[in-house]
């Protein structure tokens, strides 16, 4: 399958990406040939979407933990609610280090809101209670 679009957007090159949409897990070759991304051995149109994707702008649900003040436990372990660009783990996790919350915490709640104005909140993925 190939698809044509403005050179500027697409990274140089090519990259096999093994797709984990199903379990068939299908290796996919992505190339840019001129313009023009060329997507191989997928199995589905869901992988083509993917390795689509994951060649032109990766992007990854966040996990780690936040220090907590008056809580049960010091940390509490917190994710993205929405995949983060690849690009910017790196000075999303600083940001998150330097934070810090209050206890009580309930699951879900938003602790870090529209993280660097990518409408992506950092999230508790479970309760705390105050010490």
């Amino acid at each position: 399958m190939s698809t044509k679009t403005n050179e500027s957007e697409l990274p140089e090159g090519f990259k096999d990406i093994r797709c984990i949409i199903c379990p068939t897990g299908c290796l996919v070759h992505v190339e840019n040939i001129n313009g023009e991304l060329i997507i191989e051995g997928h199995s589905c149109k869901r992988g083509e979407e993917y390795a689509r994707e994951e060649f032109v702008a990766p992007k990854r649900i966040l996990t780690t933990t936040m220090r907590v003040e008056k809580g049960f436990l010091p940390l509490i372990p917190v994710r993205s609610d929405k995949p983060i660009p690849k690009d910017r783990l790196e000075e999303t996790l600083k940001l998150i280090a330097k934070a810090q919350t209050t206890a009580p915490i309930k699951m879900g709640d938003t602790l870090l809101e529209n993280v660097f104005g990518l409408d992506i909140n950092i999230i508790a993925s479970r309760d705390l209670i105050e010490m």
